[in-house]
């Protein structure tokens, strides 16, 4: 069957930058150009008037959790809560209506809550004392316990700190504030989802994100292997109607490997990445940070996975086709990786791979062009922007131009690959393409300004920027051969609807 679809159409090919429609048979693109032109070509295709909408590429999130989103969005919600009695007082609505087992949740922010210090679990308990409860902050790299939580997970005033994270205290004594992986701790402890549950998660993130007009995600390895299991078996049963690029934990890169799998495995969810961490989080204080540092003196910036394990296993995965995707969001954080990208990037050249940084949150200004000279992938959530603007100000202001300068990374011949980071941020496109094309904080103070990009230059970051991220030649872009996934627009930036084909 073949459609032609009339439409204002941003094809995002340099030769022909506007079109007035698209033909398409099958899933492929077979034409592009004047309604005149392709009525010529296909006199009989089915045609779809879409009127002056914009139909663009498929949108991509280039970072996603993409199935503990689908667990978030039905926990317990903490986004834009301005103080400790408002997270108490969701909590209590959450636990009438939800009367049993653990509470999980999450979406704070320390700074937003209006403390200077981390938040002990006495909070909790005063709301919450008989159930074990588990907020995690919103960039999860730090999480708040309760009591009973602690108490379940076996952690007393003498459990050591684990290896990457710290049990929080003062004066010896655990505020049942975790950092990076003490939060594991008492994840631990929390029943294990069943496949039902995984799957029906899973079900939720998808069709969420379908309504949100996606067409593809890059859906990153901060989850349990039945979550890349679930996404396999929607595509089995024919439920899946995005495209996934995804990244296995750098620790099973050997089992990979040891099953013959390869980068690029797999149809519609297919392997590519290998996931490291470098440092923390801003929000966390566990970012690692050059000097001057953070303006808190309690900040804990925290190296997670050491340099000298990226460097080899990176070169480890690049050798089998996988593309390293390293979080880094402190500006000593991004140096450190940018130093060891320049040692791979030979071995990136010979296997055509694209190396690949996550977040690049906080940079200096000699780093910024470094990301062009290497060819590095920029892959940003300019959303976070809304709420780290405060959280900058006040921890770090000296970065504020050096944080989410995406036009300077543009500008400098960085590749830029645009995500949410959900369940960190939700996946709303509108979010995003507010964020990079306006740059306000949410007290309405514009935050750099100078790093503004058009909506035409996030569109790209959100289509053929993540396409060529990992090395998709024929996504996120309209042309004759493409991949026929579009996205349709009332206007550029506002209200979408995913269109893909077959139908």
């Amino acid at each position: 069957m073949e459609y032609l679809l009339k439409a204002d159409v941003l094809t995002l090919h340099p030769d022909l930058p506007r079109a007035e429609a698209v033909l398409v048979s099958g899933e492929r693109i077979r034409a592009v150009g004047s309604v005149e032109d392709l009525r010529g070509i296909a006199p009989q295709a089915e045609v779809l008037d879409f009127g002056d909408r914009i139909l663009t590429p498929g949108l991509t999130d280039a970072h996603i959790h993409l199935v503990n989103y689908g667990f978030r969005l039905s926990q317990v919600n903490l986004e834009g809560c301005s103080s400790v009695a408002e997270v108490q007082q969701r909590l209590r609505e959450y636990a009438l209506q939800h009367p049993e087992g653990w509470i999980v949740g999450g979406g704070y922010t320390i700074t937003e809550l209006g403390l200077s210090d981390y938040p002990a679990r006495g909070l909790l308990d005063e709301v919450i004392p008989d159930r074990p409860v588990l907020l995690y902050s919103r960039d999860l790299h730090s999480a708040w316990a309760n009591s009973l939580a602690l108490k379940t997970a076996g952690l007393t005033d003498s459990t050591p700190d684990p290896e990457g994270g710290e049990l929080v205290r003062v004066n010896g004594l655990l505020t049942g504030y975790l950092l990076e992986s003490a939060s594991e701790r008492v994840q631990a402890s929390i029943p294990a989802p069943t496949w039902e549950e995984t799957l029906k998660a899973a079900r939720l993130a998808v069709k969420t994100m379908r309504d949100f007009g996606y067409t593809a995600v890059h859906t990153m390895a901060y989850e349990p292997a039945d979550h890349l299991r679930a996404l396999m078996h929607l595509e089995q049963q024919g439920e899946l109607p995005l495209r996934v690029w995804a990244c296995i934990p750098h620790t099973e890169l050997e089992h990979a490997i040891g099953l013959g799998l390869y980068g690029g495995h797999g149809d519609r969810v297919k392997l590519g990445g290998v996931k490291f961490f470098l440092d923390g989080a801003l929000g966390s204080q566990t970012a690692w940070m050059l000097a001057p540092g953070y303006q808190n003196p309690q900040a804990t910036p925290m190296i997670l996975d050491q340099p000298e394990l990226i460097r080899e296993r990176a070169e480890k995965a690049l050798q089998h086709g996988f593309i390293p995707t390293v979080h880094a969001i402190g500006d000593q954080a991004n140096r450190v990786l940018l130093d060891l990208y320049e040692e791979l990037k030979p071995l990136a050249d010979q296997k055509g791979l694209h190396l690949r940084l996550e977040h690049a949150q906080h940079l200096s200004p000699q780093d910024i062009v470094r990301f062009g000279e290497l060819q590095v992938t920029a892959s940003m959530q300019p959303v976070h922007l809304i709420g780290d603007a405060r959280l900058v100000r006040e921890l770090v202001p000296h970065l504020e131009d050096g944080t989410y300068a995406v036009r300077s990374l543009k500008q400098a011949g960085a590749l830029l690959a645009f995500g949410s980071d959900g369940p960190v941020a939700s996946p709303d496109p509108r979010l995003s393409f507010e964020a990079a094309t306006k740059r306000l904080g949410l007290d309405g103070a514009p935050f750099s300004p100078q790093e503004c990009l058009t909506a035409e230059e996030t569109l790209w970051a959100h289509t053929r920027g993540p396409a060529l991220a990992v090395g998709w030649e024929d996504y996120g872009i309209i042309r004759e051969g493409a991949r026929a996934d579009f996205t349709l627009w009332d206007t550029l930036g506002g209200k979408r609807e995913a269109l893909t084909f077959p139908r």
